[in-house]
């Protein structure tokens, strides 16, 4: 059963689809015993498509559900899904009143909670830039959960994340007068703090420093280096590090090509960016939405349209599907450009790959399309999001509304009216 519904459901997230309908998929599967359980997996992925749509009630409901049916599902990831989404639209007590209330729930379901689930509370604040919310948790809730390595390297990346550089080597040393042991995570998320601060210099002694602790650099840590060596515009280096990985018998991963691209393109030579991605497709290693996105800024920047263009030819003949920020990239430069005709072929090639494409996608190809008089491919593509149940924006109605009128098609705003209050009956008030 998991193997159909893993990908319905992320299908349904990807196409921006009500979350009720993910919650009502996954229960039939949950109670259907004659098909095995649903994964772990299945239940993050719902989780988080009820946390988007802030639905928190339904959230915990299924929490306390599967607590009582198939506890084994429970675990850290889903928990960190649902507390993240809460972080960040939620007050501190909330948060805290939603984690006491995960607790009771893993005690339902007779599972320990312990360090790891504290673990993912604190990356919850983290990963939304609240951290000193994250560590006004850690001192008042330390002392019930003992930190581990994770505990400590999830606070050292928040203050990364925030720019607080003063404040991690702060807390760094804090942490070595306790006794903790720093390990190969906790160093490269140092460098990767000097190296984001522009700092590279820096960041390169703190990899002796690491070497001196017998703490030897890793993939990741080598990738951190080349990405510091493209914020600070120096190629050479860059490709020099990434040729050191061989020597110290690394073998460069995506990531590690990827951010070789990034130094490239920041210093606009996109010759190189493109002997590099052809690199990475002789040698197999796939490209991801990391690289594409990478590219199509560089292009931009350059206002390079005819490598944009052929770039973005190369990506559909390889049957890449973009993500969100990529997408929303590629409307707005076809968009802005007077290439209406790729936006639409774009939004029905995301279609027919069974996407839904971001509705602030949609508001750019409605302006796009109507502002040259195809209007009526402009009202396909609205009642395209409508059919998933998604809701388009108001911008992208008021749009479609507009030129419909100055058409004098009465009958289409009169349906298009109708369309857009049938599906904002279903969908959450807080979307």
């Amino acid at each position: 059963m998991d193997r159909a519904l893993l990908p319905l459901l992320r299908r349904l997230f990807a196409g921006h689809a009500l979350a009720t309908k993910a919650l009502d998929l996954f229960r039939f599967s949950l109670h259907h015993h004659h098909h095995p359980p649903p994964s772990p997996y299945a239940l993050s992925t719902t989780l988080h498509h009820l946390s988007r749509a802030r639905d928190f009630d339904s959230s915990f409901a299924l929490l306390e559900d599967v607590a009582r049916s198939h506890p084994s599902l429970l675990s850290p990831k889903p928990l960190a899904v649902l507390l993240s989404r809460l972080a960040k639209f939620r007050p501190l007590p909330e948060a805290l009143d939603a984690f006491d209330r995960a607790e009771r729930t893993w005690a339902l379901a007779g599972l320990a909670f312990g360090a790891d689930e504290f673990n993912a509370l604190l990356r919850a604040f983290c990963s939304q830039g609240l951290v000193a919310e994250a560590r006004a948790v850690f001192r008042q809730l330390h002392h019930r959960f003992p930190p581990n390595a994770r505990t400590l390297n999830t606070l050292l990346l928040g203050f990364k994340e925030s720019g607080h550089l003063v404040a991690l080597d702060l807390f760094y040393h804090d942490m070595l007068a306790r006794g903790f042991e720093p390990d190969a995570v906790t160093h490269c998320i140092r460098i990767d703090a000097y190296c984001k601060k522009g700092q590279f210099f820096d960041a390169l002694e703190l990899v002796d420093e690491m070497t001196k602790k017998n703490c030897t650099p890793t993939v990741q840590t080598m990738t951190t280096l080349i990405h510091g060596a493209g914020i600070v515009k120096n190629p050479l280096r860059a490709r020099r590090l990434f040729d050191e990985m061989g020597e110290r018998g690394l073998s460069p991963d995506r990531g590690a090509y990827n951010a070789l691209l990034g130094s490239y393109t920041r210093v606009g030579d996109l010759k190189s960016a493109m002997e590099l991605l052809d690199e990475m497709e002789a040698k197999r290693i796939g490209l991801d939405d990391v690289s594409y996105y990478t590219l199509f800024c560089g292009f931009k920047r350059l206002e390079e349209l005819d490598g944009f263009w052929k770039l973005y030819r190369r990506m559909v003949e390889r049957e890449f599907v973009p993500r969100t920020r990529t997408v929303m990239l590629l409307m707005k430069v076809f968009c802005e450009n007077g290439r209406a005709d790729l936006g639409l072929e774009l939004w029905n090639y995301l279609v027919d790959k069974g996407c839904c494409p971001h509705r602030h996608a949609l508001d750019l190809l409605v302006t796009g399309l109507c502002c040259r008089g195809r209007v009526e491919e402009a009202y396909h593509c609205f009642r395209q999001m409508v059919d998933r149940a998604s809701v388009p924006s108001e911008r992208a109605f008021r749009v479609l509304e507009g030129f419909l009128m100055q058409g004098q098609e009465m009958e289409k705003v009169e349906e298009l009216g109708r369309m857009m209050k049938g599906v904002q009956a279903f969908a959450p008030s807080s979307c």
